[in-house]
């Protein structure tokens, strides 16, 4: 007789697990079926270890200029690539035995192996394609294996994999996505950044750091395309100052490949055509959700461009199977998958008041060289909408805290609806805003007015402050500028 659950959740990322540990909390039968690695991309691949590695050019990067600290460093300061990247690797496997023990915490069953649904309320599991990367440690295991499970609900957190171009495609040793990007065997001396989003830019700004010599190449008009303009310009500016070089309105028509390098065509916008060599490329081109061979078809699940159509609670056409995550469209962003899972899990429970997911209280951030973030609308999307809006600014240079950091290039800029006074978005570039975000994004939940922002008493000496001055400036009362 098949193993009976109340939930099965297909994918352990950050929208699979959190739901999972949702479900349990609030009384569910749950089970995580995953093909290779608890946590998903994020943890392993994505969010998390890269991060240890912009850390470690962070700590070179501050070597390398001690004297701006007044500090003295006798001798050469080299980056130890190996080290590097086993720092990062091990913060992964940190990541995946966190979850291993949440799991078992949470009386979670983990399914090892390939899932596919053959109707609604049954998924077999078949022998995985993939190596599992298990949990290591003093971790009881909680593991089945193949076979044919039933569950009242299932739910698709199978996440999405680096998006591929017709002539660009990944080969692991000339051409990389970010899983080559993350573990290079050496340091390139010149790389070639295909795609200026969050992955493109996290990269180009961390081998950047390492002394490799970088271009990026944007088919858009601006460097980081989501952004705010005027955020995205003064990045563009910094990476720019930095020895990075960014081509705009350009795109790749065609590379070729010799036995340590490639050299990409790269068409201007005024048709000209630029060759580049480099000893490699990352192709940062966005990515495609992992929708195939899991028997959505068969069922009937609708997808819409490449993606699981949902509801705001995760609900797809059929009743029963529910999609979380970047599986299920943009943004494809970790606490986006998270948020969704306990929205569907509440949704499923029968909890009263559970809210759909609001897409524009979705904070972005990229954690380059200034970081990047934001919030709600950009001052042109507003405009878009037809709001009539007031705009604040507020520059680093006029903070103590970043100026005593030795950061003072950076903007706040806030955007404000001019009648109600309702907050549509914040966009920060600068030292620790992805750390800042949240403020806004708190704010903007809580229908917060400039009026109460401005009666927020912020803490001196922080960064912080230049968020209060942005809405200070909005409204002709700024204070340090």
């Amino acid at each position: 007789m098949a193993e009976s659950y109340d939930v099965i959740i297909i994918g352990s990322g950050p929208g699979g697990y959190i739901a999972a540990i949702r479900a349990s909390q609030l009384g569910l039968k749950v089970a995580v079926v995953e093909r290779e690695h608890l946590a998903g991309i994020c943890s392993n691949w994505g969010c998390i270890p890269t991060k240890a590695l912009l850390r470690s050019a962070e700590i070179f990067h501050y070597a390398k200029h001690p004297g701006d600290y007044g500090v003295k460093i006798e001798g050469a300061v080299s980056p130890d690539l190996k080290a590097i990247v086993a720092r990062s690797r091990g913060i992964a496997q940190r990541m995946n035995n966190g979850v291993g023990f949440l799991f078992k915490k949470n009386k979670v069953d983990i399914i090892w192996g390939e899932a596919k649904i053959t109707k609604p309320g049954e998924v077999v599991v078949s022998k995985t394609s993939k190596k599992p990367v298990e949990p290591v440690g003093p971790i009881p295991k909680n593991t089945l294996g193949e076979g044919t499970y039933k569950a009242k609900h299932i739910i698709v957190a199978t996440g999405a994999r680096p998006r591929a171009l017709p002539g660009m495609e990944p080969d692991g040793k000339l051409i990389w996505t970010y899983f080559e990007a993350m573990k290079p065997e050496e340091m390139p001396k010149s790389l070639l950044v295909v795609g200026s989003g969050a992955i493109g830019i996290e990269f180009a700004s961390f081998y950047r750091t390492m002394g490799v010599d970088v271009t990026v190449v944007e088919v858009m008009k601006q460097v980081m395309p989501v952004e705010d303009a005027e955020i995205a310009k003064l990045a563009h500016k910094q990476f720019e100052k930095q020895g990075m070089k960014i081509m705009l309105e350009a795109k790749v028509t065609k590379v070729e490949k010799s036995a340590n390098s490639v050299t990409a065509h790269v068409e201007t916008k005024d048709g000209k055509v630029e060759k580049i060599s480099a000893d490699r490329m990352i192709s940062a081109v966005g990515v495609q959700a992992n929708i195939e061979n899991i028997g959505l078809e068969a069922v009937g699940v609708k997808t819409d461009r490449g993606f699981i159509a949902i509801d705001g609670y995760g609900k797809t056409n059929v009743p029963g199977i529910y999609a979380i995550g970047d599986v299920a469209g943009a943004p494809m962003l970790a606490h986006k998958a998270e948020h969704e899972g306990v929205i569907c899990i509440e949704k499923i429970a029968g909890l009263p008041n559970v809210h759909p997911m609001d897409r524009q209280k979705i904070p972005g951030c990229t954690y380059c060289h200034p970081q990047v973030t934001s919030v709600g609308l950009t001052e042109a999307k507003a405009k878009e909408a037809g709001r009539d809006v007031r705009v604040g600014r507020f520059p680093f240079v006029g903070n103590g805290k970043a100026i005593a950091l030795g950061e003072d290039q950076g903007m706040v800029k806030t955007v404000f609806d001019k009648k109600t006074g309702e907050l549509l978005g914040a966009h920060m570039v600068g030292a620790e805003v992805t750390e800042l975000i949240q403020g806004f994004v708190v704010a903007m939940n809580l229908e917060t007015t400039e009026e109460e922002l401005m009666h927020t008493i912020f803490p001196h000496p922080t960064i912080s402050e230049t968020m209060k001055e942005s809405v200070l400036d909005a409204y002709g009362r700024v204070l340090n500028a």
